[in-house]
C-alpha cells in the first residue's frame, strides 16, 4: 500500500492564487489514500493561525468553505491540510493564496482618470441594416480614434517589501511599471455588464518598484466599452469616453503601508495606435512610439492633464477565475503569393491575432493583415465574415529595419491571414482565450471521431474569451442559448466553473426587474434600446431555451462538480425567472436553425420558419423543465417547501402541455424531429404513449435519410432520446452519418472547429459567408464522453461514477478522462472480437461501477483492468 499523500492543493479552483475574489474561499485537495478525517489551518503572513478546523471526520476533500473571521483585503495567507487514512497514516501538504480588494471601502486613494480625448464616434446600426448589407462609407482611420496613453509618477523613499497594483478601466488596457508590462493577460479587464460590474485585476509588482522615482503607465483602448461590438457593429454601447483606475498598495520595510492611487497627477497623450477596435482591427504606427513614455526620465511636458472623477462605485468587483492570455502559438503551415498579398495558412481556425517578424522594412511601409476562416473552392481568398465594422484587418506602419508587431487591443476569428506591403516576414498565429485549465481527454481508433472532438475543443477555446461567446469574429456576444446547450460538454474539456460563474454573475445583473432573463449577457444600454424599438426576432428580449440558461447552467455545474455555491448564488434569480415564465408571452426563436425549415429559402426568410412552427411548443416545454430543475436546486439547498411547490407546478405544466398539444396517439401538431426530441427529453409525454411518440421520432429521422433535422435547442438531446427509448443503432447511425447535415460531414469537409451552419461549406468546397466557429452544435462531445467512452456521473461531483462504454460503437479502442473534484477519472477500453478489455483509473473519494455485458462490477480506487465477454 502506498503512503498517504495530499496533492493538488487549490483555493477557489486555482493553485496558489494571487488574489481570490472572496473573503470566504473554499479549499480543495486530492488524496492518494482513503481519507477518514482532515484538518485545515489557515495562517496570516506572520504565521498566526486565523482558522483551524481541528480534526474533521469524513472523506470530503473538495470545496471546503472557510469559516473563520472574514479575511483581510490585499493580504497573503498560507494554508496546510492534514489528511488521515483508514489505516492510521497521515499526510500533510501546504500552499499559499492572497486576497483581492474585497470591499468598496478598500478604495481609499484612487479616482477615475479620463485622458484628454475626442469621444468615440456614435454609430448606430440595426439588425435590419446588417441584413441588408449596410456598411459605413468612411475608412477606419477617419472615424476611429487613437489609443490613449496615461502615465503617473510615484516617488518612494525605499523599495517596498511587497507591492500589489490593482487596476481596471472603462475600455481595455495594458499596465506597466517602470517600462515593463505587468502580468501576462490581454484585453483586461475583460467583458462585463459594465453598468453593474467592472472587474479589477491584481498584479504583483514588488520586483518592479525601486527607491526614488517610479512610473505607472496605462495604454487605454475602446474595447467592449466604447468600441464597435455585437452583430450590428454599433459603437459606444456602454460609453463614448474611456477611463482608467488604479491603486498601488505598498508594504514597507519599516512596517508601515502606503496606498497610492490614480488621480490628477496623471498625464495623457495619444499613443502610436492610430486606432484600435475589437472588430475592425487596429492600426499601429511604429514611427510614432514615444520611446520611454512609461519609464523614468521621459519628458511629458507636452502631455495634457487628465479629467478626474470622484467616487468609486460599488460596481467594482475583484476579477474571478482565469484571465485572457496568449494560450498557444501556431506557426504557418503554408504560404503562397497571390495578387492580393501573401496568403498564410495556420492550419487551424482560432480566435487570436497574427504576430509578424518583419525583415528589411523601410520606414513608412504600410503592412496590412487581413483575416478569414476559409478560402473558396478554388483556394482563393474568401471573406466569410461580413457586416458592418467587421473588417478584421490590422495595419502596421513600420519604423524601418527588422521589427516585430503583434496587435494589442483586438482579436479576430481566422485560419488564414493575407499579408500585403511587407518586404519580408515570418507569421505566427497567437491563440487568445480565457486561460482555462484543459482537463478532459478523448481519443479513439477512428481519426474522424478524434477530429470531431478536437474541433469541439478548439471551438470552446475560441469562444471562451472573457465570456462564452457565440463566435469570435462576427458577434463575440454572450448568447445565453449557446451557453445553455454547450455547458455539459464544456465541463468535460476544461475547468469552467469560475469562468461560467463569472458570466452568470453578469447574467444575474442583467436580469430584468420583472424576472425576465435576457437572451445575451453582458447586455449594453444599446441592446436594451435596440430591442425596445425592433419588432419580430430583432425585438426579442427573452426566449425559451435561451433565458433558461439561468437554470440549466448552474444545475449542470453542480451535477459535474458538486459545487453548491453556484446554486446558492443563482437560486434567487432562478426563482424570479420561473415566476416570470408562468404568464410570459412573446416572440420566440423556437428550435432555431432546424435544417429542413431553411431549405429553398433565402437565409433570413428561412430563419423565421422554425420560430413560427415551434415557438409555441418550446415555451411550455422549457418552462416545465426549468421548474423541475428549480425544484431540484431548492431541494439541494434545503428549501423543501419551495421544492415541493415547484415540483407541483412542473407536473401541472406537463399535464397542461399534454392536454393541449398531444393527441391520443402521442403525436405533436408539428412534425419536426426537434419538438419530439424535446418532448421526450423533458418528460412532456405520458408514459402510456411514450413509446409511440418515440416511434414517430424514429419515422421522422428515417424520412430524412437517417439524418438529423434538429434545431439549436434539441440537438443536445437527440442521441440520448433515441438511446434511452431503445433505438441505439439509430443514435449510432446519426453519429456516424457523413451526409449533410451531420457532424462528420463537417469533418470530411476539412473543418477544424464546429460550424454555425451545417451547410457552411458545400460538398464542392464552396463556402457561405457564415461563421465557422460556433461551439453550440459541439454539444455532441458530451455524448462521446458519456456514451462512447462511458464516463458518467452517478452523483453530483462524481462522488459516484458509472463506467458504461458502448462496445458496439464501431470502434476498437477508446481512451478518455475527466477531472473530478477528487482527481482524474479515466477509462481505456479495447474490443477484439467478442472480448472487451477495460482499464480504469478511479480517484480516492469516488465510488465507481463498471457496467459491461449485463454485469455491474465495483471498481476499486486506483488502476484496475477488467476483461469481459460480450454477449451477442
Amino acid at each position: 500500500m502506498s503512503a498517504p499523500e495530499c496533492r493538488d492543493l487549490r483555493v477557489e479552483y486555482a493553485r496558489a492564487p494571487l488574489a481570490v475574489a472572496t473573503d470566504a474561499p473554499r479549499f480543495t485537495w486530492t488524496v492518494a489514500h482513503t481519507q477518514v478525517a482532515a484538518r485545515i489551518v489557515v495562517s496570516d503572513a506572520a504565521g498566526n493561525a486565523v482558522w483551524d478546523t481541528g480534526r474533521l471526520a469524513g472523506a470530503g476533500t473538495s470545496l471546503i468553505p472557510y469559516a473563520g473571521e472574514p479575511l483581510a483585503s490585499n493580504a497573503d495567507y498560507g494554508w496546510t491540510v492534514e489528511s488521515w487514512s483508514a489505516d492510521g497514516g497521515r499526510a500533510t501538504a501546504a500552499s499559499i493564496f492572497g486576497t483581492a480588494l474585497l470591499r468598496a471601502s478598500d478604495w481609499t486613494a484612487a479616482r477615475w482618470v479620463e485622458p484628454t480625448q475626442q469621444p468615440t464616434a456614435l454609430e448606430r446600426w440595426s439588425l435590419l441594416d446588417w441584413i441588408r448589407g449596410a456598411a459605413g462609407d468612411t475608412p477606419p482611420e477617419d472615424r476611429l480614434r487613437p489609443v490613449q496613453l496615461l502615465r503617473q509618477t510615484v516617488r518612494l523613499d525605499a523599495a517596498p517589501l511587497r507591492a500589489r497594483l490593482f487596476a481596471t478601466a472603462e475600455g481595455v488596457y495594458t499596465a506597466s511599471v517602470n517600462g515593463a508590462e505587468v502580468g501576462d493577460e490581454v484585453l483586461a479587464p475583460g467583458f462585463d455588464s459594465y453598468a453593474h460590474r467592472i472587474s479589477v485585476q491584481c498584479y504583483d509588482v514588488t520586483d518592479q518598484l525601486v527607491a526614488g522615482e517610479n512610473v505607472v503607465g496605462i495604454a487605454l483602448a475602446d474595447g467592449w466599452w466604447a468600441g464597435r461590438i455585437g452583430i450590428t457593429g454599433s459603437s459606444a454601447q456602454f460609453g463614448d469616453r474611456t477611463a482608467a483606475l488604479w491603486q498601488l498598495h505598498l508594504d514597507l520595510a519599516d512596517g508601515t503601508s502606503r496606498v497610492i492611487g490614480s488621480g490628477d497627477a496623471a498625464r495623457s497623450a495619444p499613443g502610436p495606435w492610430r486606432y484600435a477596435d475589437l472588430f475592425v482591427g487596429e492600426c499601429f504606427d511604429a514611427r510614432a512610439v514615444p520611446r520611454g513614455w512609461d519609464a523614468v526620465g521621459f519628458d511629458d511636458a507636452g502631455w495634457t492633464p487628465v479629467a478626474v472623477r470622484d467616487g468609486i462605485p460599488d460596481r467594482l468587483v475583484p476579477f474571478a477565475g482565469e484571465p485572457m492570455r496568449r494560450v498557444a502559438e501556431l506557426p504557418a503551415v503554408t504560404s503562397r503569393e497571390t495578387a492580393g498579398g501573401t496568403v498564410v495558412d495556420f492550419g487551424q481556425v482560432i480566435a487570436g491575432r497574427v504576430r509578424l517578424r518583419l525583415t528589411g522594412a523601410a520606414a513608412g511601409d504600410r503592412v496590412t493583415i487581413e483575416h478569414t476562416e476559409t478560402l473558396d473552392a478554388q483556394g482563393e481568398w474568401f471573406d466569410n465574415i461580413r457586416g458592418i465594422n467587421k473588417e478584421q484587418t490590422d495595419v502596421y506602419v513600420a519604423a524601418g529595419g527588422d521589427e516585430v508587431y503583434e496587435p494589442a487591443f483586438t482579436f479576430h476569428g481566422f485560419r488564414y491571414a493575407r499579408v500585403s506591403g511587407a518586404a519580408g516576414f515570418e507569421a505566427t498565429a497567437i491563440v487568445i482565450a480565457s486561460d482555462l485549465e484543459q482537463t478532459g481527454t478523448f481519443t479513439t481508433s477512428d481519426a474522424r471521431l478524434n477530429r470531431l472532438h478536437e474541433n469541439v475543443v478548439w471551438s470552446q477555446r475560441g469562444n471562451f474569451v472573457s465570456i462564452p461567446t457565440d463566435c469570435p469574429q462576427r458577434e463575440k456576444v454572450g448568447w445565453t442559448g449557446d451557453a445553455q446547450v454547450f455547458a455539459p460538454a464544456a465541463t468535460n474539456n476544461a475547468q469552467v466553473v469560475p469562468f461560467l460563474s463569472r458570466w452568470l454573475a453578469n447574467l444575474r445583473a442583467d436580469q430584468l426587474p420583472d424576472g425576465a432573463v435576457p437572451i445575451t449577457s453582458p447586455r449594453s444600454p444599446f441592446d436594451v434600446e435596440a430591442a425596445a424599438s425592433a419588432t419580430g426576432l430583432g425585438g426579442i428580449e427573452w426566449a425559451a431555451g435561451w433565458s433558461d440558461a439561468i437554470v440549466f447552467v448552474p444545475w449542470t455545474l453542480y451535477e459535474r462538480t458538486g459545487d453548491v455555491r453556484v446554486l446558492e448564488e443563482n437560486v434567487d434569480a432562478i426563482l424570479r425567472w420561473v415566476d416570470f415564465q408562468a404568464g410570459a408571452t412573446g416572440d420566440q426563436f423556437g428550435d432555431w436553425l432546424t435544417p429542413s425549415t431553411l431549405e429553398g429559402l433565402p437565409p433570413h426568410e428561412g430563419m423565421a420558419v422554425a420560430p413560427r412552427l415551434t415557438g409555441e411548443l418550446v415555451v411550455p416545454m422549457f418552462r416545465a423543465q426549468s421548474l423541475t430543475l428549480a425544484a431540484r436546486i431548492t431541494a439541494v439547498l434545503g428549501r423543501d417547501d419551495e421544492a415541493a411547490d415547484l415540483a407541483r407546478r412542473a407536473a401541472a405544466a406537463r399535464a397542461a402541455f399534454a392536454d393541449e398539444h398531444l393527441d391520443e396517439a402521442g403525436d405533436l401538431p408539428v412534425q419536426l424531429q426537434g419538438v419530439y426530441v424535446l418532448a421526450l427529453a423533458f418528460d412532456m409525454v405520458p408514459d402510456a404513449v411514450r413509446a409511440r411518440t418515440a416511434a414517430r421520432l424514429v419515422e421522422l429521422v428515417r424520412a430524412r435519410g437517417d439524418r438529423l433535422d434538429t434545431g439549436f435547442l434539441s440537438v443536445p438531446y437527440l442521441l440520448d432520446v433515441l438511446w434511452e427509448s431503445g433505438h441505439r443503432d439509430l443514435a449510432r447511425t446519426l453519429l456516424w452519418q457523413s451526409e449533410m447535415p451531420s457532424w462528420l460531414y463537417e469533418v470530411d469537409a476539412g473543418a477544424t472547429t464546429i460550424w454555425e451552419s451545417w451547410d457552411a461549406v458545400a460538398s464542392d468546397g464552396t463556402p457561405r459567408p457564415v461563421s465557422l466557429n460556433h461551439y453550440a452544435f459541439g454539444c455532441v462531445d458530451d455524448w462521446l464522453y458519456r456514451r462512447v467512452a462511458g464516463i458518467q456521473a452517478a452523483a453530483p461531483g462524481y462522488r459516484a461514477a458509472r463506467i458504461e462504454p458502448d462496445f458496439d460503437a464501431g470502434l476498437t479502442h477508446v481512451s478518455a478522462s475527466v477531472a473530478t473534484p477528487a482527481g482524474r477519472l479515466a477509462v481505456e477500453w479495447t474490443r477484439e472480437g467478442d472480448t472487451a478489455t477495460i482499464s480504469c483509473t478511479v480517484p480516492h473519494g469516488v465510488t465507481a461501477t463498471l457496467e459491461a455485458a449485463g454485469r455491474s462490477i465495483p471498481l476499486p480506487a486506483g488502476q484496475s483492468t477488467v476483461a469481459v465477454a460480450l454477449a451477442d
